[in-house]
């Protein structure tokens, strides 16, 4: 028996049914056959897997009916008002972020709930569809009887040639059978496994394990968006990623008393819970107490919308109606894009793409370029200026070529080896995961590279991908997924949706306008 992941069983099953159809001989077509019955049946116990679906909508009624109910009985009463001042300010914070965690709780249990039954339901209708598949491949094999010998190969006669063929038909039914059942399995799986991982991303309070912090305060960090409406997307625009909340965490614990006072000294000082929450992400990037001090000092005293533009590239678009925006985006600061060597039109892409992914994670390094050293060198020309001047350097540090005769023009490309090198190299700080290169060469090898992706991405690092076409080469990265969609940074300036079956399938072309739409290569963190 082979093929005991999802994954490998289709694309064991799709190669029995291309050598079913290729078989020239007897034996050729009875080893094809062999192989299409050698694949395991489908995994899983569908009632067991309905059985914790069932647990996870139990608990998404307990904290529906007792918990979110009563903090929004709270959250519609006067109590906040019994403070005045900048207490009650607070107050209202608060309460409004328990309204906000009690609910996101109970749709993940919820959404939990929906990804199980999703999957039961597959793996329930792929068995049902591959136990007469693998009788009727059994049944083709008998038609077929022993192999024959090196003289029976020879010459075959008529009538047994129309019984070989008449064995084909009959496995081509079973093999078909098996292959789609097989798809239905393996789809379910790679969704629930999507579906779930995101929701553990999403379970964000429980992520922030800061010994110095109160209950209250992790709850705050970790519901803490750059946008205020639900509406325009506030819970698709959070500044602490989950892969933020347990660095950070996990680095103050490990202070000494000294700089964790200190620091817990910014926190308490900072004006706004937008402030304190990229005091947190500067913490998780890696950043030392001198670095953390300056970054406090240069945004104190900011709005929301300063802190937005300068240590956001992106923001992910929704409009009145919920509905994210799903063709190109422009990601701009004054107006000018965040674009390769600043108009998206020399050969920096891989220098371009990794500086954005780790502007993405890193808003000390996002302000250096937005704002320069004390951010408030603000203008469009200046952030260029700073921003192809960094893309130069991470292209240099990955050898890459440039134009002209002896190399002095713009950059040109930059080779695998290269790339993989930046992109460790500069992600690796922000993120704490080393980056590995890992060829994609098929539908199968991009399908099976997808939850990882989905999972890193969800967890907040980003990764970088490398796309071809006719055009050749271009380098972009994955900067988040919502559903069956991914969201995709190019470093001409825009970001995009694209669905997993245009990833999988070689078609994503939206992104580069239909000149790169082939996935080859992708950067994982590990």
């Amino acid at each position: 028996m082979t093929g005991e992941d999802t994954t490998t069983r289709r694309a064991e099953l799709a190669a029995a049914r291309h050598d079913i159809e290729a078989a020239d001989s007897k034996n050729d077509l009875i080893t094809a056959i062999d192989r299409a019955l050698r694949v395991a049946a489908p995994m899983g116990d569908p009632a067991t897997i309905e059985s914790a679906a069932r647990a996870y909508g139990k608990a998404a009624d307990h904290c529906a009916h007792e918990v979110q109910a009563t903090v929004e009985q709270v959250s519609s009463k006067t109590i906040p008002g019994a403070w005045e001042g900048t207490a009650s300010g607070k107050a209202e914070q608060i309460v409004a972020a328990a309204a906000r965690t009690s609910g996101q709780i109970t749709q993940a249990l919820k959404g939990g709930m929906r990804a199980l039954q999703r999957l039961a339901d597959g793996v329930r209708q792929a068995q049902s569809q591959d136990r007469p598949a693998c009788e009727t491949l059994q049944s083709a094999r008998s038609v077929l009887g022993g192999e024959d010998g090196f003289f029976d190969d020879l010459v075959e006669k008529d009538a047994e040639e129309a019984e070989k063929e008449r064995a084909r038909e009959i496995a081509r039914t079973g093999a078909k059978d098996r292959h789609e059942a097989a798809v239905v399995v393996d789809d379910a799986a790679r969704a629930a496994a999507r579906d779930l991982n995101k929701l553990a991303a999403e379970a964000r309070s429980g992520k922030v394990t800061g010994n110095s912090l109160s209950p209250v305060d992790k709850m705050m960090l970790a519901d803490t968006s750059s946008v205020d409406e639900e509406s325009l997307g506030r819970d698709q625009n959070e500044i602490l990623t989950a892969n933020d909340l347990e660095r950070s965490s996990a680095r103050l614990n490990a202070m000494s008393p000294a700089d964790r006072a200190e620091f817990q000294r910014m926190l308490d000082g900072a004006g706004s819970p937008e402030h304190q929450a990229y005091l947190m992400k500067a913490l998780a990037a890696g950043h030392g107490m001198a670095e953390l001090k300056d970054f406090d000092r240069n945004i104190a005293g900011r709005n929301e919308d300063w802190l937005r533009e300068h240590l956001q590239p992106v923001r992910t678009e929704v409009d009145v109606n919920g509905d994210w925006d799903k063709g190109r985006v422009p990601n701009t600061f004054q107006r000018q894009e965040w674009a390769q060597g600043g108009y998206g039109q020399d050969g920096s892409c891989v220098a371009s793409s990794t500086v954005h992914a780790r502007a993405m994670v890193d808003p000390v390094y996002a302000l250096q370029l937005t704002g320069g050293p004390d951010g408030d060198e603000n203008s469009g020309d200046a952030f260029r200026e700073r921003l192809v001047d960094e893309q130069r350097r991470v292209h240099e540090d990955g050898d890459g070529a440039n134009e002209g005769l002896f190399g002095q023009g713009p950059p040109e490309s930059m080779g695998d080896e290269g790339w993989s090198e930046v992109a460790d190299n500069e992600l690796n700080s922000p993120t704490g995961a080393d980056y590995e290169r890992q060829d994609l060469n098929s539908a199968d090898d991009r399908r099976g590279a997808l939850p990882e992706i989905e999972r890193s991405v969800a967890e907040g690092r980003p990764v970088p991908i490398k796309t071809e076409g006719p055009d050749g080469g271009h380098a972009l990265v994955i900067i988040g997924h919502e559903g069956d969609m991914l969201q995709v940074h190019n470093p001409w300036g825009q970001t995009s949706w694209v669905k997993e079956s245009e990833f999988v399938n070689g078609t994503m072309g939206t992104p580069t306008q239909g000149r790169f739409p082939e996935v080859t290569n992708v950067h994982l963190p590990r």
